[in-house]
């Protein structure tokens, strides 16, 4: 391999594969029998378009390719490409699907169109009339009917007779059936808006009323012709949308409304329908109580299960409530430094260990993702015989499935991805097709300051120590929705190892406030989202600098996106003398502007609690800026919509500092056009290089 040239085409190669995810499956379903597994994967390292897969004992099977679905060219609906953006999908084709609970049956759109297909193989897949373009098919776990939504009404197809019922049909523009709010999808991690009862009779369904929600706008400045999107995005401190709940019969013949305390809960967290009935989590607009339903699906009455207080916010576990075969509820409770697995009220899982999602139930049976050092991730399983045990092993991000005495355990770690299902005949895997990076990274795994702050350094493959100072690069994301410090060889320390490779030391840190290690870590941002940040990326820089003396901290930049964006700014501003140059992308600048449950779940109502907002806003610090900071944004985000830069930009003009603004045509929060990240890539390292005096290496 010629690493030198695949070191400098590693930008395109990086934007090309979608940072190296192209190829590598995704979205299992392991079948009752635990004797096959479905999956999604594109074809290649560089293909986008999404395919159905089977993997058993007689090896994998291609069960549909939408480019040979003669009848499948159409146009994906809006509603579609706004779930796609919440859930950050950046491919084509099948980017999800759905099966009976026997899995004899596929459901999937494709491009509006509305698709099932034979998990077997022997039947071809057939396009189904509809009433619409299709959003979210679910068919109901007898799988003999299947609901979508269409135009904001959602319906109900019977596949024997192809009879089409719209159950729910929009009173107005403002209100849909069957789909997430924004900030459910954004902020909650849900994205779906509907549920079959387990015996296909009814629904459980979502109406979302839109019209007390402010309207943004997000225009095309490239095509002026085009007249800007309509965007309902309620900004901290504004309406939510009114959302409520209500149990549909599959036959259209009846309707029930699930009653709670709207007024004191506005926000439904999480809903489901298992063997006991419709189950739903709902929170205050403070975030401070979360109150977990059982409802009557025949009165729509409901009846608490669980109340959980806390003085800063209650965390939302994916995953959580659910309920044993018994009933017992599946929860979790948070207690000094631990976010404990709870089951029928009891902890269950040991102090230290923080659960971090609830994968499944069955049965007595819980299997769940969690914690015990913040650099892993395990897979772990409870029963009441057996207690709790862990299922993975070694250094990595584990997670899996069981079903019919088999374990599915999918694994990322320092050398790639790996799944396998153990089961009673053997091991099979599932190849992954995805690009691996030219250069691997060249990690050291350091702990930081007091904190032990979980720190990642990334040397250059040809460094050897004494020979030169190198520039340092601090790379963070730093806030409460990711992790970067994990043995996962996620793309970004592969973007690391890039910038490595050009002649800096590159420093990950995750600082307090990031997940992973438990409610007291979290909660220690509440109200102050950016000051124990920031000072953790300093403590980082110093650990670093003192395990690697050769670190030029004269020559010190530090980039971000998103809250990263944010910390990166306010890291310049604050501490001129340790960082000098910033790259801020898509960094929110004023916390007024983002959404209601993200953003009041930190810093309280901005009426309440002003100074809050104040402190946490980079756009109020703007005339200290002394270093050079570039400015990055998509000009179609409506997440962090651009605002945000383009009023940070003013009120750097306005106070005389000098600045630079590159804003990305056609991109939303995530940039994914090849062009565009590998221009961006390679942007942003010239601005580095300018920026801190480091010349390139002729070497490389």
């Amino acid at each position: 391999m010629d690493t030198i040239n695949d070191h400098r085409d590693f930008p395109g190669r990086f934007a090309r594969t979608q940072r190296f995810s192209l190829g590598a499956p995704s979205g299992f379903t392991l079948t009752p029998d635990g004797s096959s597994v479905l999956f999604l994967r594109t074809r290649g390292p560089e293909d986008r378009v999404g395919c159905l897969w089977r993997l058993d004992g007689d090896g994998e099977h291609l069960l549909v390719d939408p480019t040979e679905l003669a009848d499948a060219a159409g146009e994906v609906p809006q509603a579609e490409l706004i779930r796609r953006e919440r859930a950050r999908v950046r491919t084509s084709g099948i980017v999800g699907y759905a099966t009976d609970a026997d899995v004899r049956l596929v459901v999937f759109a494709l491009d509006g169109a509305l698709w099932t297909a034979d998990p077997s193989g022997v039947l071809p897949p057939r396009r189904h009339a509809t009433a619409g373009s299709v959003v979210d098919p679910r068919p109901d776990p007898a799988g003999r009917r299947v609901a979508y939504v269409t135009g904001g009404a959602l319906h109900v197809l019977d596949l024997a007779d192809g009879t089409d019922r719209a159950l729910a049909e929009q009173e107005g523009d403002e209100v849909t059936y069957g789909l997430a709010e924004h900030v459910a999808a954004e902020s909650m991690h849900r994205h779906r808006g509907y549920w079959w009862s387990p015996d296909g009779s009814r629904l459980l369904v979502a109406r979302v009323d839109n019209s007390p929600v402010a309207r943004w706008w997000i225009s095309d400045p490239v095509d002026p012709t085009r007249p800007p999107r309509e965007v309902a995005y309620p900004a901290a401190g504004t309406a939510n949308a009114d959302v409520s709940l209500h149990i549909l019969t599959a036959d259209g013949a009846g309707r029930t409304q699930v009653d709670w305390d709207r007024a004191a809960f506005e926000y439904v967290t999480a809903a489901a329908w298992d063997a006991h009935g419709p189950l739903l989590s709902v929170q205050s607009r403070d975030q401070k109580t979360l109150r977990v339903l059982a409802a009557d699906p025949r009165t729509g009455a409901t009846a608490p299960l669980h109340e959980q207080h806390d003085p800063a916010w209650v965390e939302l576990v994916v995953g959580t409530p659910a309920r044993t075969a018994s009933g017992a509820l599946v929860h979790t409770s948070d207690e000094g430094e631990t976010r404990f697995l709870t089951v029928g009220g009891e902890r269950v899982t040991p102090e230290g260990l923080q659960v971090l999602e609830v994968l499944s139930v069955d049965g007595e049976s819980v299997l769940f993702a969690a914690s015990d050092e913040p650099t892993e991730e395990h897979l772990w399983a409870y029963h009441p015989d057996d207690g709790a045990a862990r299922l993975s092993e070694g250094p990595g991000v584990h997670t899996g499935q069981r079903a019919g005495g088999a374990l599915l355990l999918s694994s990322r770690t320092d050398h790639g991805r790996v799944t396998r299902i153990l089961r009673p005949g053997g091991v099979l895997e599932v190849r992954s097709l995805a690009a691996e990076p030219p250069v691997p990274p060249r990690v050291t795994w350091l702990r930081a300051g007091e904190h032990a702050i979980r720190t990642a350094l990334v040397l250059p493959s040809w460094y050897r120590p004494g020979t030169e100072p190198l520039p340092v690069l601090l790379a963070p994301y730093g806030g409460p929705a990711m992790q970067l410090v994990v043995r996962a060889g996620g793309w970004w320390l592969a973007e690391a190892q890039w910038f490595a490779e050009e002649g800096f030391a590159v420093v990950i840190a995750d600082g307090r406030g990031t997940p992973g290690r438990g409610p007291r870590w979290d909660k220690s941002i509440y109200k102050n989202t950016l000051d124990a940040p920031v000072e953790d990326q300093v403590t980082a820089l110093r650990a670093a600098a003192a395990h690697c003396p050769d670190l030029d901290l004269e020559r010190v930049a530090i980039r971000g996106w998103s809250f990263g964006g944010s910390l990166a700014t306010m890291a310049v501003l604050r501490h001129p003398e340790v960082f000098h140059a910033a790259i801020s992308g898509a960094g929110p600048s004023d916390q007024r502007l983002y959404d209601t449950h993200w953003r009041e779940r930190f810093l309280g109502h901005p009426d309440e609690d002003p100074d809050a907002y104040d402190r946490c806003s980079p756009i109020g610090s703007a005339a200290a800026l002394e270093r050079p900071l570039l400015l990055v944004h998509g000009m179609a985000d409506d997440n962090v919509v651009v605002a945000h830069t383009l009023r940070m930009s003013a009120a750097l003009l306005a106070a005389g500092r000098f600045h630079q603004v590159l804003p990305l045509s056609q991109a939303t929060h995530a940039p994914s056009d090849p062009v565009m990240v590998e221009g961006l890539l390679r942007h942003q390292l010239k601005f580095l290089r300018d920026s801190l005096n480091a010349a390139p290496r002729r070497s490389v």
